[in-house]
């Protein structure tokens, strides 16, 4: 109902939305441009002195989608997420609660949750998608600069074997598992800062049962993605 009726009366969350997504896509895209070009430049790095030994050096590409577009890329961009946005949402819910600034839009009539909570939900979760999208383009493109340290492989023939073992599976998994993702992350700190009681303590604890929580919550629903995807292939 929440999303419903924030669709059709978006002008009045629309900014909390912008700046969610400000806060948790535009201002993580340093860290994440650094963490992806340090993943791609390790899988060359470690993985082609190997393959070239057993001279199977294709299956580089194969390892590159596998690691960075299929499981390291969603995970490692939702960590960022939670360390980020997981602890800024929880705590400031925390200090609304305390602060009674949540039972004061319930009395002037505004639903907290269509005003509070949907704009940071979408926020989330439209930013986790963007930002593994981000993750694994930068994560690819930095394997190439490492790859030509160990040989001048051309950019259009690199690109065009990477692209040969993406696969519409491939995502899909990807984006099913930032979406998933993005909802934990954004339910769990709502529900941690909604739940807080009257005490100005209460505000760090609800920070980090969310941390906690969402990083526990992610991992296992990443398992078991991964999982079900192997079955469904095999």
């Amino acid at each position: 109902m929440g999303v419903g009726r924030f669709v059709r009366h978006s002008q009045a969350s629309f900014r909390i939305l912008v700046m969610q997504i400000l806060f948790t896509f535009v201002y993580a895209l340093g860290i994440s441009t650094l963490l992806a070009l340090a993943i791609g430049a390790a899988v060359n790095v470690i993985g082609v002195p190997m393959l070239t030994k057993l001279n199977q050096q294709q299956l580089i590409y194969s390892l590159l989608i596998i690691i960075i577009t299929r499981e390291l890329g969603p995970l490692l961009t939702a960590f960022i997420v939670i360390a980020r946005s997981a602890t800024a949402i929880a705590t400031e819910i925390a200090n609304m609660v305390i602060s009674h600034e949540v039972e004061a839009f319930i009395s002037v009539g505004v639903d907290p949750i269509e005003h509070i909570a949907v704009p940071r939900f979408l926020g989330v979760t439209i930013s986790l998608v963007l930002l593994n999208i981000y993750f694994s383009v930068f994560g690819l493109a930095g394997s190439y600069i490492v790859a030509q340290l160990f040989s001048s492989t051309p950019m259009d023939y690199y690109f065009t074997s990477l692209l040969q073992q993406l696969s519409i599976r491939d995502i899909m998994l990807s984006i099913i598992k930032s979406v998933s993702f993005g909802a934990i992350i954004s339910i769990v700190a709502l529900i941690e800062g909604f739940s807080v009681e009257r005490a100005i303590t209460d505000v760090p604890v609800a920070g980090l049962k969310a941390v906690g929580s969402a990083f526990a919550l992610c991992i296992v629903v990443n398992v078991l993605l991964s999982a079900l995807y192997y079955i469904v292939l095999a």
